[in-house]
Formats: structure tokens, C-alpha cells, sequence
């Protein structure tokens, strides 16, 4: 199935081409790009594949796929261009402002009959991965709560102004990571912390608690202004408890230059010193890594327009986080716990 990339920044040249490459039944057969230095940088990478200078442009050439990794503010009209050319979608997160907007996007999927999925590929990160086998071998027994933590020392990448922030970005990820992972959200309490930058007030760090309907909680936070890294997992229940400090594995080898399509069966491994650890009462046990696997989310993608099973994120699930994300703005702005409806 021919896949086209609309967007060759720092998203499509190391968190979608590669994984596409990767990818069975899946070939990269179009780059939009426009910027010369952009244009430049995808043939260099791809000098076999087409630049388009607009999606238009692509879709007259024909593509089954398209993922839509441009600026968030921009990603409403491509998708809905894309969905009318009756084309398949992957839209990177978060892939509306809000929930209203998601909720906008997947009705014009869904009249259309085309599929609709957000690039949450941080749920085939190795230490989620491990830590949803634990949960689904309840090796903790009853789960209480979920600790997730992902700090990074990266100001320079911060998203500013009323269409970024941390909470979209970051917040993306590990919001749909817990509700993955201990499934829907009942309550929201947030707490938020911002920056002024040129372009307008910022989120730069926050912290959530969210009740889930089953009522176990997660406690989600980042940041990237506070020249601290630490990635951390910590789960607790009533035989245990899990604890991991990942790597971000798959990014660092990606930024190393390496490519999972090179060394697929070996791609995507904890190194042994950084594999979790489980702490129960007859001792301590480490835990090996799970493979981390961002190309399975396109092969599962591919199998869904393919053969018409669930695609990896549904838009379901998609916009349970940005009502996630809403409730959050509301919570820290009035200091109150927001109920999901």
C-alpha cells in the first residue's frame, strides 16, 4: 500500500519515515514538503521517492495512506482534505485542539468511510510494553496506581503559544499511556505551570491526577524547562509493586542514526541495566524489556485499511484523551476536580 508524509520535520524524518520503512506491505511513496532545506533533507534521505510541494498535489498521484505530521494548527484542514479525497489518515497528536474538534474529524471519517487514526505510537515504547505485561499477568496483584513521569531537559522544543504547550504534546502521549494502560477516566485534577514566550503564555510542566472509572488513579507529569531527565514508571497494587527508569530506547538509537528495518528482530530493546524491576514479598526480580515497536503501529494500521479491523488508536479513544486534555486547562485554571462526562 503506497503511504505518503505530509510534513518532513523533525517528526517525519525520525518518527514516521523509518517506522514506515519498517513496516510490512507498507511503501513510502510520497514527501510533501516545501522549505528548500526541508526538500533538500527528504531527498537526501529518500532520493527515490517523490516530493510534492502540497498534499493536492499527492493525492492526485495516488496514495492509499496519509500521515499528516505538520504543525498541530495545521492539521485540521489537511485532515479533512485527505478524509474527502476518500484517502486513509494517520494524523500525528494531538490530532484536533480539543475534543469537539476530534469529535468533527471522526464524523467526516466515518461519513466518508475512510480510516482515522492518531500516531500514540508511545504505546509500543519497551517500557510500556513491559509494564502492560505485568498488568495483564497481574503480577501486583490488585493495581492501586500508576506513576508516570516523563521529564525531559529540552526547552528549546517546547511548542509555544494557545495552540501548544507541554499538556498537547507530552501530554498526549502519557495521558493516552494511562488510559491504555488502567483504562477510562472519571475525574481530572490538574495541576499546571507556565511560561511567557514571544508568541504568547505556554504550559511548560504539569502534573494530573486521573480517577479512573475502575477506580485505580494515575499520576502523570512532564516537563521540559527544567533541565532535569528522568523517565519513570512506578506501579502499585496489593502483592506489589513495579518499578522502570526507560531509555526512550527507539528515539535514542533513531538520533544515533540507526533504522529498525536495518536489524528488525533486534530493534527495540532495554539494555539489561535499565530493564524494571518487580518487589514482592519473596524478593526483588528484574524484568526483561519487551521489544519497543513503533513500526507495528503502522503494520496494524496498514491490516486495518486493508482487511477493515480496528485500527491501532481508534478516534474513540483519540478523543477520550483530548477531553482529558480539555478537563485538565479547566481544572488548573479553576483549581477544581472536573468530571468527565
Amino acid at each position: 500500500m503506497k503511504i505518503g508524509i505530509v510534513g518532513y520535520g523533525g517528526g517525519g524524518k525520525y518518527f514516521h519515515a523509518p517506522f514506515i520503512n519498517a513496516a510490512q506491505g507498507l511503501e513510502l511513496a510520497g514527501i510533501v514538503a516545501r522549505a528548500p532545506a526541508t526538500v533538500a533533507r527528504a531527498k537526501a534521505d529518500f532520493p527515490d521517492v517523490p516530493i510534492y510541494a502540497s498534499l493536492t498535489e499527492m493525492l492526485a498521484a495516488g496514495m492509499d495512506i496519509v500521515t499528516i505530521t505538520t504543525p498541530p494548527q495545521t492539521r485540521r484542514e489537511l485532515v479533512l482534505e485527505a478524509i474527502e479525497a476518500g484517502v486513509a489518515v494517520i494524523a500525528d497528536k494531538p490530532f484536533a485542539p480539543d475534543a469537539k474538534t476530534g469529535r468533527e474529524l471522526a464524523a467526516a471519517a466515518a461519513k466518508k468511510g475512510v480510516v482515522l487514526s492518531v500516531y500514540h505510537n508511545r504505546r509500543y515504547d519497551a517500557d510500556i510494553l513491559t509494564l502492560k505485561k505485568i498488568l495483564d499477568e497481574q503480577r501486583v496483584g490488585k493495581v492501586w496506581r500508576l506513576h508516570n513521569r516523563m521529564d525531559f531537559d529540552d526547552a528549546l522544543t517546547l511548542e509555544g503559544g494557545p495552540t501548544g504547550g507541554l499538556l498537547r504534546d507530552l501530554g498526549s502521549h502519557i495521558v493516552d499511556q494511562a488510559i491504555w494502560l488502567m483504562g477510562p477516566v472519571k475525574s481530572v485534577y490538574a495541576q499546571m505551570n507556565f511560561v511567557e514566550l514571544p508568541v504568547g503564555p505556554t504550559d511548560a510542566s504539569f502534573m494530573l491526577t486521573l480517577t479512573h472509572h475502575n477506580g485505580t488513579h494515575s499520576y502523570v507529569s512532564a516537563t521540559k524547562i527544567n533541565h532535569m531527565k528522568c523517565r519513570e514508571l512506578r506501579l502499585y497494587g496489593d502483592e506489589g509493586s513495579y518499578l522502570s527508569h526507560g531509555t526512550d530506547v527507539q528515539a535514542q538509537d533513531i538520533y544515533a542514526g540507526k533504522r529498525p528495518a536495518d536489524d528488525l528482530a533486534g530493534w527495540g530493546y532495554e539494555p539489561r541495566e535499565s530493564w524494571g524491576s518487580l518487589h514482592k514479598t519473596d524478593g526483588d526480580q528484574l524484568v526483561p524489556s519487551e521489544q519497543g515497536a513503533y513500526h507495528q503501529y503502522y503494520q496494524q494500521f496498514a491490516e486495518a485499511v486493508r482487511n477493515g479491523t480496528l485500527p491501532p488508536v481508534t478516534t474513540e479513544q483519540a478523543i477520550s484523551v483530548l477531553a482529558v486534555l480539555d478537563a485538565a486547562f479547566i481544572s488548573a485554571r479553576e483549581n477544581r476536580v472536573v468530571e468527565l462526562e
